[in-house]
């Protein structure tokens, strides 16, 4: 009837045939819609060709002047500290020159003398000895507190309870050390004389008394002011333990405590480490406390029970009114080292703590 139209079926061959005008070659299609993006702009304008590129940052923006602001901070946290260090040293060596004895090994403490004599190594080892027996008392009171808190009491209990073990890190150093002169050395004492009574052929608990005013009343003083410390970082670390790793355990037919010990006490081993290095640099800067509950004496002694014991803080806090100034010199002497022995626990903490996340990820 007439000539089949181009862009029709072929009626000879069955098939279907575009005409010439309409073919489009191999991947054209996708080319030509690159084309059309690379052409335009954000904001609809053409660009002469090549690829699109993203709107040039600011030279002052927000993210440099946040990232500046840190780095200033961080500096001056470094500066803060070099500039303490600078003082002590300063400060320390007239005195250090003026001292008639070996500073690192005398016993005893006569600075403001016409030759003065002192020396920090007793009451490094009293500082050393409190803070230690401390930790020994509080670390484990704190992680049962903690395990319990967040894994056994309801919640409502569990609310209240770390509210009060809060609250208790908001109590002043002086009314802890105003409560263990007055009240707690009452018990104290007389469980010392049990304890020189029944142990006294140990010779942390020998001696013939008096007991009182001991390095176990300050360290048991110091153990419930580091407890609340250790106990909130734990509480916080533990919560933070994976619900699918205790399912897992659980779900293996691990007990209660069990799955505390194989899936939280490990997952929360870093922070546990941490909250008791801030516990430990508690103990050892507390001042007023010890300085009301120990016994002020010079001298090297393993002794818990008799009077004594005496620490770099609290010599400080009784010492420093009556000091001259080879005394402040000896006494400021004596926080550098103080200063060194913290600054000695912080850095073995991050130490321990980074080592122990790399074994973790490597673990993982």
């Amino acid at each position: 009837m007439g000539e089949t139209p181009p862009g029709s079926a072929h009626a000879g061959t069955g098939g279907t045939r575009v005409a010439s005008g309409h073919e489009w070659p191999a991947g054209a299609s996708a080319r030509v819609a690159e084309t059309s993006v690379s052409t335009r702009t954000p904001d609809g304008n053409g660009l002469g060709g090549g690829g699109a590129t993203l709107p040039r940052a600011r030279a002052f923006g927000a993210e440099r002047a946040f990232r500046g602001l840190t780095l200033a901070a961080g500096t001056a946290v470094l500066v803060v500290i070099a500039a303490i260090a600078v003082f002590l040293i300063a400060k320390a060596v007239p005195a250090l020159r003026a001292d008639t004895e070996n500073f690192w090994t005398y016993e005893g403490w006569s600075p403001n003398q016409t030759e003065p004599k002192f020396g920090i190594g007793t009451l490094a080892f009293g500082t050393v000895l409190s803070s230690a027996l401390a930790l020994l008392i509080a670390v484990p009171v704190a992680l049962g507190i903690a395990l319990y808190l967040s894994h056994y009491a309801p919640r409502r209990l569990g609310t209240a309870l770390g509210f009060l073990i809060d609250l208790l890190a908001a109590v002043p150093s002086v009314v802890f050390g105003l409560w263990g002169r007055d009240v707690f050395i009452n018990p104290v004492r007389d469980f010392s004389v049990w304890l020189n009574e029944y142990f006294g052929w140990l010779p942390v608990f020998g001696g013939d008394g008096p007991f009182g005013k001991s390095v176990m009343l300050g360290s048991l003083v110091l153990a419930i002011m580091v407890l609340p410390i250790i106990t909130s970082l734990s509480r916080e670390v533990f919560l933070q333990t994976p619900t699918a790793n205790e399912e897992a355990a659980l779900a293996l037919g691990a007990t209660r405590w069990e799955m505390l010990r194989t899936a939280v006490l490990p997952y929360g081993r870093p922070g546990i480490i941490a909250a008791v290095m801030l516990g430990l640099g508690r103990a050892l800067g507390e001042t007023i406390a010890l300085a009301m509950t120990l016994g002020i004496t010079f001298g090297i002694s393993f002794n818990l029970i008799q009077n004594g014991g005496n620490t770099i803080a609290a010599n400080i806090a009784n010492a420093f009114g009556e000091a001259n100034e080879t005394g402040r010199g000896a006494l400021i002497a004596s926080g550098l080292v103080l200063f060194t022995i913290t600054l000695i626990v912080n850095i073995t903490a991050r130490v321990i703590i980074h080592r122990r996340r790399e074994f973790t990820e490597s673990a993982a």
